[in-house]
């Protein structure tokens, strides 16, 4: 069964607002105004990092905020909201569904990742988004109580590093496999891609870079001139 908070997002496209930290872009007060005008345009709604960010988002708006906390916690590679505490925090800021990181890399602090999931959505009362590498890991955050499972980390991790994104062939898997709603994230670079996430079954499509990307899009341009 689709969570009610998920319901809203089939068949749309969800905008990734994020900008990396030294950047000018990276204020709360342009992150949240790129949401807006991402769903000023149609976007359903729109994932936002950290709790800063998600509390200037949800100052502007009421559509679906998909948050998530980046924190690096050495030695540990996970990443996307590896805590507890981290997801707490997304949620308290107007997060509708809090991101974490769902593959079996070591985790820090000794929470499993079932722990995780059960306490997100028993004590913060929030629907969960596995990001993922894998199908068996997939599986894996859909047995612990995820409520959507997406392909983030596809061409992130260890395992999958010598593959690019976007993870097509994994998303057309992941469908075939999972009893709950599947996500498209990472590399999807134009809306012919997006249409084709859509084809072959995803819940819903994420894009970032493609739209909201400026640093990386002008330094890319800049390498090839």
């Amino acid at each position: 069964m689709v969570h009610p908070s998920l319901e809203c997002l089939r068949g749309g496209l969800v905008v990734s607002c994020q900008a990396p930290s030294d950047s000018p872009l990276h204020d709360p007060l342009v992150i949240a105004a790129m949401a807006a005008a991402a769903v000023q345009r149609g976007a359903v709604g729109v994932r936002i990092d950290s709790p800063v960010h998600i509390g200037a988002v949800r100052s502007r708006l009421s559509q679906p905020i998909l948050g998530l906390w980046k924190q690096v916690l050495p030695p540990s590679p996970v990443y996307i909201t590896p805590q507890f505490r981290h997801a707490e925090a997304v949620a308290a800021a107007g997060s509708d569904l809090v991101a974490i990181d769902a593959t079996d890399r070591p985790r820090p602090g000794g929470e499993t990742l079932a722990q995780l999931i059960g306490q997100i959505r028993d004590r913060l009362g929030k629907p969960v988004m596995a990001d993922i590498d894998t199908l068996d890991n997939a599986l894996k955050a859909v047995a612990a109580g995820a409520d959507c499972v997406g392909t983030t980390l596809f061409g992130y991790t260890a395992a999958t590093q010598d593959q690019t994104p976007p993870g097509l062939e994994l998303l057309t898997a992941l469908v075939q496999a999972c009893p709950v709603p599947v996500i498209c994230e990472g590399g999807i670079a134009s809306p012919a891609q997006a249409r084709q996430a859509l084809d072959l079954g995803a819940y819903t499509v994420v894009v970032g870079t493609a739209i909201t990307g400026i640093d990386s899009l002008v330094s890319r341009y800049l390498a090839a001139l």
